[in-house]
């Protein structure tokens, strides 16, 4: 097959974290909004599934082209060699989406890009009647931005955010793409001491482990393009050999979550187990104006209430209070907290050093960051 064209899917605002992720595994790759693309050969299909850690899916670009009639979508697409990646077996729906493009109806345009597939196909496999579309799973997606068309491919199936280890989770969990993204935005390092003073179901804390063992956040999980003969077994088992090389499952962590609900806490004790760090993560149940430490140059990471419910604002503000007074006292500790609490720093009682404006869901938060002390030298 040669050289494929991915594009690594990003929220709003973390595409630079995605794309140093797509440069760590060793390729190239350009920024647009959103997407993060790349070009290698099809074992990357593998290695990025398994390994990035906050892009929501990878997905292969067949063809990219301007279409301001349905008779100019369905003849582009026609022309493409749909062949050369979808079997003959596969069942391929197609999804879609259109932005600011002439050809609006999105309804319309997967119909007319279902259809020119088909003919494709046909051509392809000299074939007159129905396709079974009982075998491998291939999504289509045609996606139309101000009239320019890509077709692309989704490898992931189900969303990279899902990594198999979460048996519980709270009412309003933290998506684990956008948990690890909060960690890879610290200065967090295997050998500090880790705390997430509002862990929920405790997605913080596990993907601080994961990243603290360079465990790939997909050694648990299965991938649609595994069905894929043409990306192969041998490049599957490949790139499962890697994750098993390189994972430091002795490296040892010193990592805690705290809540206030007792029930969060099992959960996240559960969830842990499921992640294989039933030993690793230590979770306990407590408000955060409890928290003192004797350690050092330690990292907290939290996403605590924002107070966005009736009746909940003035709890939550004094919650911000105690916890800026509770983390008065850690001048070597670096603290990260996500909210969407326009007053954050004057509740806590402290500007942040930086932030950055990031999105949980559809919410528009800040991601308030306050750098502690650097460690001495050591000669």
């Amino acid at each position: 097959m040669g050289q494929v064209t991915l594009i690594a899917t990003a929220a709003m605002g973390i595409e630079s974290v995605v794309a140093k992720e797509v440069q760590d595994l060793g390729y190239e790759c350009t920024v647009e909004n959103g997407k993060v693309i790349f070009v290698a050969d099809e074992k990357a299909i593998c290695r990025a599934n398994l390994w990035l850690r906050t892009a929501d899916r990878i997905k292969l670009k067949v063809g990219e082209f301007k279409a301001t009639t349905f008779d100019e979508l369905f003849e582009k697409t026609k022309a493409l060699n749909w062949g050369q990646y979808i079997p003959e077996d596969a069942e391929f729906p197609v999804i879609g989406k259109s932005v600011k493009s002439t050809l609006f109806s999105v309804s319309d345009c997967q119909s007319i890009v279902k259809k020119a597939v088909v003919d494709s196909l046909k051509k392809h496999y000299r074939k007159d009647g129905w396709f079974e579309e009982t075998g491998a799973f291939c999504r289509i997606e045609v996606a139309l931005l101000k009239d320019t068309v890509t077709l692309t491919l989704d490898t992931s199936g189900v969303g990279l955010h899902k990594r198999g280890y979460r048996v519980g989770q709270g009412e309003a969990p933290l998506k684990e793409t956008l948990a690890a993204t909060l960690i890879k935005l610290t200065n967090w390092t295997p050998d500090k001491p880790f705390v997430d003073p509002f862990c929920g179901s405790g997605t913080i804390p596990i993907e601080a482990a994961l990243i603290g063992q360079n465990i790939a956040p997909g050694f648990n999980r299965d991938f649609a393009s595994e069905s894929w003969d043409w990306v192969g077994k041998a490049n599957w088992d490949e790139a499962r050999q890697e994750v098993e090389d390189l994972a430091k499952y002795d490296q040892p962590l010193d990592i805690q979550g705290f809540d206030i609900d007792h029930r969060m806490v099992d959960i996240a004790t559960n969830n842990a187990e499921e992640a294989g760090f039933a030993d690793l993560i230590n979770f306990k149940q407590m408000q955060v104006r409890d928290f003192t430490t004797k350690k050092q140059y330690g990292v907290i990471v939290g996403n605590p209430p924002y107070g966005e419910r009736i009746g909940e604002k003035k709890e939550v503000e004094e919650m911000y209070k105690a916890m800026g007074r509770a983390f008065a006292p850690l001048d070597t500790w670096s603290i990260y907290m996500l909210t969407s609490n326009p007053d954050f720093e004057k509740l806590y009682g402290k500007p942040a050093t930086k932030k950055r404006k990031l999105f949980n869901g559809f919410i528009r938060t800040d991601y308030y960051q306050y750098w502690g002390k650097r460690p001495p030298r050591t000669t």
